[in-house]
C-alpha cells in the first residue's frame, strides 16, 4: 500500500532538494515556470502539504532541468526500495563532516564522488547507488567499512546516521 501522505512529503524534500542544488529560492525558481505559481503553494508543494498535478510537477521539472521521470525514480527510491537494516548517507556529507576516525571513509566518498557512479571498487564495500552523491550501506557493506576506519560497526552507524540525506 502507498502511504499517500509519505510520499507527497518525499516528493516535497525532492523538489526542494532540487530547487536548492541550483541554488535557487522559490521566488527565482517561479520566475522560470511558464505559469505563475504563488510562493506559499510552492512551499506547499516542498512541505508535502498539498499535492502537485502531474502538469505542475512537469512544469517544474522542466523549469529546474529534471526529467520528471528521474525525480519519480528518486521518490520512489526513497519510499519504497530503502530497506530495514540499510543505512543512506549522502557523500557529500561524509566528506565535509566526517571526523578523523574516518579518514579512510572520506577518502573513499571522495573518489566515489569523482568516480560520477557506483563503480566497482574491489577495496571497499559494495554499497547500492542511490542518487548519484548517496550511497546506501547494507550491514556487510558497514561491518566492512568499520573494519577499514579501525571502529566498532555499532560506532559507525551511530556516525553514518548523523550523515544521512537530508
Amino acid at each position: 500500500m502507498i502511504d499517500a501522505e509519505h510520499y507527497q512529503r518525499v516528493l516535497g524534500d525532492e523538489l526542494r532538494r532540487l530547487r536548492r542544488d541550483r541554488g535557487w529560492t522559490r521566488k527565482e525558481l517561479n520566475e522560470h515556470l511558464q505559469s505563475e505559481i504563488s510562493l506559499q503553494t510552492l512551499a506547499t508543494y516542498e512541505l508535502g502539504t498539498r499535492q502537485c498535478s502531474v502538469v505542475r510537477l512537469v512544469e517544474l521539472c522542466v523549469a529546474m532541468d529534471e526529467l520528471p521521470q528521474d525525480l519519480l525514480a528518486k521518490v520512489h527510491q526513497r519510499v519504497f526500495v530503502d530497506e530495514p537494516g540499510r543505512i543512506r548517507v549522502d557523500l557529500r556529507r561524509v566528506i565535509a563532516e566526517a571526523g578523523p576516525e574516518l579518514a579512510p571513509l572520506r577518502r573513499w566518498a571522495e573518489g566515489r564522488l569523482q568516480q560520477g557512479r557506483a563503480g566497482n571498487d574491489s577495496a571497499a564495500p559494495a554499497p547500492s547507488r542511490t542518487a548519484a552523491h548517496e550511497v546506501s550501506f547494507d550491514f556487510a557493506a558497514l561491518e566492512r567499512m568499520a573494519e577499514l576506519c579501525g571502529v566498532p560497526t555499532a560506532e559507525l552507524v551511530g556516525h553514518l546516521r548523523n550523515l544521512a540525506p537530508a
